[in-house]
C-alpha cells in the first residue's frame, strides 16, 4: 500500500492541539512537509519543533491566522501556496458552542458559517492552483458524525456541519477530473478540548457528575471508549495518501461504531 507522502506539502488547520496536531504528526511521519495553522504563534512553534522528520529534506513550518479574519487568512495562505505548493489540505477547526437550534441567535449561525464554510472556501481557492499544477490534491474536511445523525444540543454545529458536508460533496464532483479528491472525516467522541466542552455543557445542563455524563455517552459507543486523536489522524492520513486516490466524495465516521445510520 502506497502511503508515502515524500515530496508532498500538507497544510493542517487547527493544528495547535487535538485532532489537528495529531494529523500533523501523522502526515509528517509519512514523509510530508507540514505547515501547521492556528491562531497562537507560540503553540504552533512548539508543534513544529516536535514534528517527525523521516528525511533530511523535510521542511516544516507554521502560519498564524484566525479562521474568522478572512482577508488575513487569504493573504497568508496564498503567500504560502505561492512559495510552496500545497498538495494536502486538512480543514479542521473548533466546533460552535452548544445549545438548541431554535434558541440560537443569527450571529451564532453567521459566525459558525464564516469560521467553517467560508474559511474553508478561502483555503481551497488558495491551494487549488498548486494542486492542479501537481496533478495531485487531497482535501480532507474534519467535521462531525452529526452530518449523518444530528447530535442533541448542538443545533448550530449540526446545521453548519451539514452545509460543509454538502459543499465537500459538490467539490468532489467538480475537482475529481483534476486528480483532486475531497473527503470528510467524521470523528466520534474524541479526547480533545471539544469533548471536555461538551461534557461540561452537559454537566451544567443536567446537574449530573462528569463521570455519569461520560458513562451515558459511552453507553452509545460499541467500542465502549473515547477515541484518541491519533486514531482520527490515521484516517486523515490514509485519505491524504496515494493509496486513497480513488476514494472521493465520502463521509468516513471514525466513531467506534456509534453512528447507527449506514
Amino acid at each position: 500500500m502506497d502511503l508515502d507522502l515524500s515530496g508532498k506539502h500538507a497544510l493542517v488547520c487547527g493544528a495547535s492541539q487535538g485532532i489537528g496536531r495529531a494529523a500533523a504528526v501523522e502526515l509528517a511521519s509519512l514523509g510530508a512537509d507540514v505547515t501547521v495553522l492556528a491562531r497562537s504563534r507560540d503553540a504552533l512553534e512548539a508543534v513544529v519543533a516536535e514534528l517527525p522528520r523521516v528525511s533530511s529534506a523535510q521542511r516544516h513550518g507554521w502560519v498564524a491566522a484566525d479562521m474568522n479574519e478572512h482577508a488575513e487568512l487569504r493573504a497568508r495562505v496564498e503567500a504560502l501556496a505561492t512559495g510552496q505548493g500545497v498538495h494536502i489540505l486538512v480543514n479542521n477547526t473548533g466546533g460552535p458552542p452548544g445549545g438548541s437550534a431554535h434558541e440560537a441567535s443569527l450571529d451564532a449561525f453567521r459566525i459558525a458559517f464564516n469560521q467553517h464554510l467560508a474559511a474553508g472556501q478561502i483555503l481551497v481557492q488558495a491551494v487549488l492552483p498548486g494542486m492542479r499544477a501537481a496533478g495531485y490534491g487531497r482535501i480532507v474536511n474534519v467535521i462531525s458524525t452529526s452530518v449523518k445523525e444530528p447530535i442533541r444540543n448542538l443545533g448550530v454545529s449540526n446545521t453548519i456541519r451539514g452545509a460543509v458536508a454538502s459543499w465537500s460533496k459538490t467539490l468532489a464532483t467538480e475537482l475529481g477530473p483534476s486528480g483532486i479528491t475531497v473527503n470528510n472525516v467524521l470523528p466520534g467522541y474524541t479526547r480533545t478540548q471539544r469533548l471536555e466542552q461538551i461534557l461540561a455543557d452537559r454537566v451544567a445542563a443536567t446537574g449530573d457528575t462528569a463521570e455519569a455524563v461520560a458513562a451515558r455517552m459511552l453507553a452509545t459507543v460499541p467500542a465502549q471508549r473515547f477515541a484518541d486523536p491519533a486514531e482520527i489522524a490515521a484516517a486523515i492520513a490514509f485519505l491524504a495518501s496515494p493509496a486513497a486516490g480513488y476514494i472521493n466524495g465520502i463521509n468516513v465516521p471514525v466513531d467506534g461504531g456509534r453512528t447507527l445510520s449506514l
